[in-house]
């Protein structure tokens, strides 16, 4: 029987060989392999030993990149040192000088002054287009690609990735999809077309905030490309980071089936709460849930600086996806370096929380969020 999901996330890894097989895979803590001989050595540069050098790859960054690509049902992956340098190595994968890139604007704020400011220093263009616009009118004739998110951050407007894909290849376009927020477990797309899926692994996939990680994954010789640019960068992750990233992934099905449920039910209690005024919450993602992040705009007679200081266990984090349920405020954190007119243009404005769900029990978490928002109208 083919394995299921929740079966692929535990029994992921290579098998060891040799005598002595650990249960629990060993760190490659090494900056290097050793040969026995400068044939034996010749041997990598033939394609008949896997590792020569860390930063050329590792086994327990292999681990990593296949791992997800096993969940993703895409061909190969790659581990990088963050979820930005996976976006840059995508992307560097097939732009170069003189191309152009589409981006839909709701993108992550670090995503977005990458593409914007970054990119511009390899000569490479991007378009951001608001997610009510036709973004096909912005194709120009050195356009190469376009970028999406599953899920965007933080008003978390779900992409209709059928029909980008589709109007993508009836250009010829390659697609790369940032689907950190909803993670494999929700969707996989590179099953509808996209050629190339990134994740911050930093967030569900490792899943305790405590490393720093990204993943490529997707057509083969794409992945090859975004690999040779991983290793010419110095963009690689580090053993340990990618074996703390393992250990997160085996337990990835179990945490998002508990914080989509947290976040379904806060969703649906802050919409019945006085002094929110409005929830952002998917209403369809996929049957096994629509995500764990819930934003909400608090009407304007609330105290924003009231509320975050009202939570005992909730905490008040720049990041998100950890076990624990944190808040963010996207205004002067995620999207600070976006411009103002687009913030405006996206409802990013004075009010809005963006809530990480964790997995602790559902009803301290409501407890937490409506006593919250009742002493930010005191």
């Amino acid at each position: 029987m083919e394995p299921f999901f929740n079966t692929k996330s535990v029994h992921f890894l290579q098998k060891e060989k040799g005598e002595n097989q650990s249960k629990a895979r060993p760190i490659y803590q090494t900056s290097a392999f050793v040969f026995k001989d400068l044939a034996d050595m010749e041997q990598y540069f033939k394609g008949e030993k896997d590792y020569l050098y860390t930063r050329y790859g590792n086994p327990n960054t292999d681990d990593l990149g296949k791992g997800v690509a096993l969940l993703e049902c895409a061909e190969d992956g790659v581990a990088t040192s963050s979820g930005m340098s996976a976006i840059l190595c995508a992307i560097l994968a097939f732009c170069k000088t003189g191309d152009h890139l589409i981006a839909t604007m709701d993108v992550y704020g670090g995503t977005y002054a990458l593409l914007e400011k970054e990119l511009s220093l390899f000569g490479i263009e991007v378009s951001f287009v608001h997610p009510n616009e036709n973004w096909e009118a912005s194709i120009k004739s050195n356009t190469k690609g376009v970028f999406a998110e599953t899920i965007s951050n933080p008003l978390v407007r779900v992409e209709n990735l059928e029909d980008l894909i589709d109007a993508a290849k009836r250009h010829d376009l390659l697609v790369i999809v940032d689907n950190t927020f909803a993670t494999p477990y929700l969707l996989q797309p590179y099953t509808l077309g996209a050629d190339l899926v990134i994740h911050s692994a930093t967030k569900y996939i490792g899943g305790h905030s405590d490393v720093t990680a990204g993943v490529i994954v997707g057509r083969q010789e794409l992945v090859d490309q975004a690999r040779a640019r991983v290793i010419a960068l110095g963009s690689n992750l580090s053993p340990f980071e990618a074996w703390l990233a393992c250990r997160g992934l085996k337990t990835l099905a179990l945490r998002m089936e508990r914080q989509c449920q947290n976040a379904a039910e806060l969703a649906k209690t802050m919409q019945e709460t006085d002094g929110v005024k409005h929830v952002y919450y998917p209403p369809f993602v996929s049957e096994k849930g629509n995500g764990a992040i819930v934003s909400i705009e608090l009407d304007q007679k609330a105290n924003v600086e009231r509320f975050f200081s009202a939570f005992t266990f909730v905490k008040v984090a720049p990041t998100l996806a950890g076990v624990e349920t944190s808040i963010s405020y996207p205004l002067n954190t995620s999207h600070r370096s976006v411009p103002e007119e687009m913030r405006k243009a996206l409802n990013i404005g004075t009010h809005l929380i963006r809530i990480s769900v964790g997995i602790e029990d559902g009803r301290n978490i409501i407890a937490e969020f409506q006593e919250a928002v009742r002493k930010s109208l005191l």
